[in-house]
Formats: C-alpha cells, structure tokens, sequence
C-alpha cells in the first residue's frame, strides 16, 4: 500500500510562492504517474497538475499553466509543486495522488493512491 504525505502548505500573500511536497513511501514513485488536485470549499476537486511515470512529460489545468511547476525526484522519492505568483483563487487543499499508468493523467478516477491534503491560503 502506496501512502503519500504532502507538506508545505500555508498562509501567504499573493505573487508570493510556494513549494509543495509529496512524500511517498511503501512505494517508489518511479512506478506510478503522479499527479497535484486541489478542493476549495465548496466545490469539487479538480486537477491541478501531472508528470508521467518515465518520460517526465508534464501536463497542467490552463488555470496554473505558466505559474505552476511539477517535478518529481526518484531518488529522494518525492514530487513537488512549485507554485509562483499565487492568487487568491489558488486558495485550496492540495492533494497529491499516485496512479500505476504510464501518462500524466487529468482524470481524478484515475488515481489509485491519495494522500491527506495540505492547506494552501492566499490572502489578497
């Protein structure tokens, strides 16, 4: 069983940054597609942003394309997100998910593995 935990969350202004981490263990995340969601309160949960499992294509909702970065580092076992010039609307909890195919997948069902979330606040 693959957990996930992310970190790096928090309070901050907007235009300012911050870098999410996906921790992952009982799993190397060499193996799966990994991808960033986010759930502001009262809507639903929608992709943010994906890395495919070998080729490290990238794919990202049009709404953070250009201020928002994914990466992942085998080695260390780990994705991040790299979010710059945040806006308020990027005010949200922050998922991170695994999923066992090839492609930087959009598609929540796709997932298979989800860790807990990590609050992100964008204060205007």
């Amino acid at each position: 069983q693959v957990k996930l935990v992310e970190s790096g969350g928090g309070l901050v202004q907007a235009g300012d940054s911050l870098r999410l981490s996906c921790a992952a263990s009982g799993g190397t995340i060499s193996s799966f597609a990994m991808g960033w969601f986010r759930q502001a309160p009262g809507k639903e949960r929608e992709f943010v942003a994906a890395i495919a499992r070998g080729f490290r294509f990238t794919r990202y909702a049009d709404s953070v394309k250009g201020r928002f970065t994914i990466s992942r580092d085998n080695a260390k076992n780990t994705v991040y997100l790299q979010m710059n010039s945040l806006k308020p609307e990027d005010t949200a909890v922050y998922y991170c998910a695994a999923d066992r195919e090839f492609v930087a997948n959009p598609a929540l069902a796709e997932y298979h593995y989800w860790g807990q979330g990590t609050q992100v606040t964008v204060s205007s």
